[in-house]
């Protein structure tokens, strides 16, 4: 980030005065991809609001018992309570194991079928005792939408990015993305991309391409030295 900062302003570099508007920047950015947990909010949605919603929405959710299974071993690796509320809800018959932070953090690779595909698997995973995960969210949400999804764990690319993917030149807002990424794998979050566009499946989105570069460059940096991908699919009889 310092280095992108600098290049913007040659000769600035030391100056106080001179980078003060340049940190303002930086956290604008930051603001822009996420914001600090609610957690009475959370507590809301969670106890009460979204469990109703999705009985609405559906008469049951299924999950692949073995496939769930090894992913709370890796979630199991190293028993230090992971980030977010306390969890009370794990499935029946299942172990009841508290949230827990993973030796190398989780990431998981998702199919995209419908808009509520973040918040159905955000309660999975946090009813299963993986931990709340901060989830990858498209653009197209009103500011309103955006300022609720981040208090709840969404993040999003920041404005600034250049309009078509590319591997470079991607500016301040690039590097406060790759810094934001870094510390979220250091931190050991569980971490939930979506490859596709609902309107546009079996093809890599855009945004998916932005935030796997991002994965990319921190093992290639050292930023953590391995990362665990799970690949997710999620299917609906009708999608909502």
């Amino acid at each position: 980030v310092q280095d992108a900062a600098s290049g913007r302003e040659p000769g600035s570099r030391g100056d106080e005065g001179s980078q003060q508007p340049c940190k303002e920047e930086i956290c604008q950015i930051l603001g822009e991809i996420q914001a600090p947990l609610c957690p009475l909010l959370l507590r809301l949605l969670c106890h009460w609001l979204l469990p109703k919603l999705l009985t609405r929405l559906f008469l049951g959710v299924q999950l692949h018992r073995g496939q769930l299974e090894m992913v709370l071993r890796a979630a199991s690796t190293v028993g230090s309570p992971a980030p977010g509320p306390p969890n009370p809800w794990h499935a029946r018959n299942s172990p009841h194991i508290p949230g827990l932070q993973p030796e190398v953090p989780l990431v998981f690779l998702c199919s995209h079928q419908s808009q509520v595909d973040g918040l159905l698997l955000s309660f999975v995973l946090l009813s299963q005792g993986v931990g709340l995960p901060r989830v990858a969210v498209g653009a197209g949400t009103s500011p309103r939408l955006r300022s609720l999804l981040q208090r709840l764990g969404g993040i999003f690319l920041p404005s600034g990015m250049p309009p078509t993917w590319s591997d470079r030149d991607e500016g301040l807002p690039g590097a406060v993305l790759d810094a934001y990424v870094q510390e979220v794998l250091r931190s050991r979050q569980p971490l939930v991309l979506f490859l596709e566009e609902p309107s546009a499946s079996l093809r890599l989105a855009d945004p998916a391409r932005r935030w796997l570069l991002r994965l990319l460059r921190a093992l290639r940096d050292g930023a953590v030295p391995d990362v665990l991908l799970v690949p997710v699919g999620i299917a609906y009889d009708v999608a909502p």
